[in-house]
């Protein structure tokens, strides 16, 4: 029974081992009992088909017609009969039939096999049996051999060439692949400027550095809290009650919020500024209070290590890059980090003032490369005044320029008197269109199709300069161009080191009122930049107070630092990309205005009196005589105080008065006494013996009277 079993279960392992075999390949037994009889049944159809052609080939041997299955060519039973004719013969196809058997089938699903192998299942090509060619070759002549040769030797000359030649370029050298390079550059450079002509193009961001890692790198937080345990001790050591709230870190100093508690006044905190600076090791400390917040004032402590900002950051950041207006200028980073960036038409005039090394020539830089980078030469145009002769000479050449950088006083002065001249035309046409302002007017000329007029910044680096060769006429053209400049479109940036009253007067700080104070030596000084004190707390190196027409606190920034290797690289890009297009026009009349006027007005220095009574007689002793019969007294002081002179030339003046015998001899502290009334004075002028009153010519406006309107849109 065992030997029956053990036999028996073999036929049962092997039919299992065939089910499973034929499972792989996909086949199954239903499926290969249909195939079984539909192969046969093709055949039969094939017997029958090929004995109905039978009987009609009439004992001959026909090929016999096999039904066609669509997609498997099938052979025929004989070859087409090959009839020689002039058409090219082309290839006989010869089609193989495919058996048709009982296993002659291919599975629907893939074996693991073909699988593996990548096989694809393809369907059988038909050979291509090529004809013999039926064109006979022809030997060829001894002439056409000849020229067959001398091609092969041109071909091979060439092909010789081309060798060496490439052997030769793999022996250049660097400095000749740089020097090439440098000659296609140029030539792309200039063909760029043959087609944008005198079109003005922007310089790139990449001009300028950027230290974007530097910033992060900076970690001040174990400063911060000792900065502030340290304020907090000394605040409760003299008795305020306060609380620091906040803290915020900005580039140059650290503000540290403190909220005074009901009934403490400001003054008692502000009396211990110099107390906390001894505390926290600083040299000073601001205090000031915060807009927008109760009972909080801000102590800013200069920061021991300090991050620089750049221009690129300010040019870079979204609030200068959304600005609208064309007169955008980079300021530099408030205390919260946050980039701070100007409008000039909207200051519309600026006074920056500071000592020497503050940072004042470096924040005019970030300015007009500013404008650079905003503006285009027939949207902006630039006039500056450098006195000093060493700080904005650079600049010439840039396209924005009307004229070249002004540097003899004299010239300057006319420089100021034509903006003079150049607003009242403006005004003149804006009445005649019927407009209020420079904006209103390029859009009514851009509607008629007609030239706009520029935005004109006039840049003065020192005003100390001028007003002590030419302060009359310095101070007059300026406050003329502050007063109606805005809605034409003129615009002042003025700058000196030495901000004393006799600089910057009060009727230049009532006309300009946008500020920026930089470091400066007293409050005194703060406070006529100002009007009021703390710039005498900056540290210097771009710290400064921003205080904008409008602002009700000045705001302390840290202004954006460019050296001069990224400055030379604005201006020289911006010199190569546009040409630069100098006024005549302007520069006859600054000449013009520079030798008619008399700007030599110093306060010590001797005129030449134009009457013809001596050279010893100063031109304004007409006006001090009438001054003195409106005052009914001959006094120094009162003569400095009208006539806005220094002491040395109204002494002087009074003592011509002397010698002529308008007024009587010195008497100590008492006024000098009058010997003539005025009609007895103008008898003295009708008779030549006293000087005549003296206008001093300057660009008159009488000389463009005549002249068409048209004539001024240049």
């Amino acid at each position: 029974n065992s030997a029956v079993s053990v036999y028996g279960a073999y036929p049962v392992f092997f039919l299992g081992f065939v089910f499973f075999a034929m499972n792989g390949v996909g086949l199954t037994i239903p499926r290969l009992i249909r195939n079984y009889k539909k192969n046969r049944l093709a055949a039969k159809e094939q017997k029958a088909s090929a004995a109905r052609l039978a009987p009609a080939a009439a004992g001959k041997t026909a090929p016999v017609a096999v039904a066609e299955t669509p997609g498997k060519p099938l052979r025929r039973g004989r070859k087409a009969i090959d009839i020689p004719v002039d058409e090219p013969t082309e290839p006989v196809t010869e089609y193989v039939e495919e058996k048709v058997g009982f296993f002659n089938i291919r599975p629907r699903v893939k074996t693991p096999d073909q699988v593996l192998a990548g096989a694809e299942d393809s369907a059988p090509q038909p050979a291509v049996k090529d004809s013999p060619p039926t064109d006979k070759v022809t030997p060829m002549s001894v002439e056409e051999a000849a020229a067959v040769a001398g091609v092969a030797e041109s071909v091979s000359q060439v092909s010789s060439n081309t060798v060496k030649q490439s052997a030769a370029s793999k022996k250049i050298s660097h400095e000749e692949v740089d020097a090439q390079t440098e000659e296609i550059a140029k030539s792309i450079v200039e063909k760029d400027k043959e087609l944008d002509g005198d079109q003005y193009r922007f310089p790139p961001l990449s001009l300028l550095k950027t230290d974007a890692a530097g910033k992060t790198n900076i970690d001040g937080r174990e400063e911060i809290a000792l900065n502030r345990e340290r304020l907090e001790s000394t605040i409760r050591s003299f008795g305020v009650s306060a609380s620091i709230t906040g803290v915020t870190r900005g580039p140059t100093v650290t503000r540290y919020d403190l909220e005074l508690e009901q009934g403490v006044k400001l003054a008692k905190l502000t009396n211990l500024a110099g107390d906390l600076a001894l505390s926290l090791g600083v040299t000073s400390v601001r205090i000031a209070p915060i807009p927008d917040k109760i009972s909080t004032v801000g102590v800013e402590v200069p920061n021991k290590l300090v991050s620089t900002v750049y221009l690129h950051d300010i040019i870079d950041s979204p609030a200068f890059k959304t600005a609208k207006s064309k007169l955008t200028f980079a300021i530099g980073e408030d205390i919260g980090g946050n980039a701070v960036v100007g409008n000039i038409a909207k200051l519309p005039h600026m006074l920056i003032a500071g000592t020497t090394g503050s940072g004042k020539s470096v924040c005019m830089n970030s300015l007009i490369l500013s404008i650079l980078y905003k503006a285009t030469p027939e949207e902006v145009r630039l006039i500056m005044i450098d006195p000093k002769m060493v700080e904005l000479g650079i600049y010439n050449g840039v396209p924005h320029l009307y004229v070249p950088v002004v540097t003899d006083p004299k010239k300057a002065a006319g420089a100021l008197q034509w903006a003079v001249v150049e607003m009242l035309k403006r005004y003149r046409l804006f009445s005649e269109v019927g407009v209020r302002d420079l904006a209103s007017y390029n859009a009514h000329q851009k509607s008629v199709g007609e030239q706009t007029l520029p935005r004109v910044v006039i840049v003065i680096d020192e005003l100390a300069d001028l007003m002590l060769v030419a302060s009359k006429e310095v101070e007059e053209s300026v406050c003329r161009v502050a007063q109606m400049g805005r809605a034409s479109g003129m615009h002042l940036i003025i700058a000196t080191q030495r901000p004393s009253a006799d600089v910057i007067t009060g009727l230049m700080k009532a006309n300009i009122p946008s500020r920026i104070a930089f470091a400066v030596s007293s409050a005194m000084e703060s406070r006529i930049i100002l009007d009021n004190a703390g710039a005498e707390k900056l540290i210097g190196a771009g710290d400064m107070l921003y205080f904008p027409l409008g602002s009700g606190k000045p705001m302390r920034i840290q202004g954006s630092f460019v050296s001069d290797e990224e400055r030379e690289n604005v201006i020289n890009f911006v010199k190569e990309s546009a040409e630069v297009n100098y006024s005549d026009d302007i520069l006859a009349q600054i000449e013009k205005a520079a030798e008619d006027g008399t700007p030599a007005g110093g306060d010590d220095k001797k005129q030449e009196n134009p009457s013809g009574l001596g050279p010893d007689y100063d031109e304004l002793l007409p006006q001090a005589v009438d001054v003195i019969f409106e005052t009914k007294q001959a006094s120094v002081s009162m003569l400095q105080r009208r006539l806005k002179l220094g002491y040395a030339r109204a002494a002087r003046i009074v003592d011509q008065m002397e010698e002529l015998g308008i007024v009587g001899p010195f008497e100590g502290s008492k006024p000098r006494q009058l010997l003539i009334n005025k009609q007895q004075w103008q008898e003295m002028q009708n008779l030549g013996t006293a000087p005549n009153e003296q206008i001093n010519e300057q660009v008159s406006f009488s000389d463009y009277e005549d002249e068409p309107a048209s004539d001024w849109k240049d």
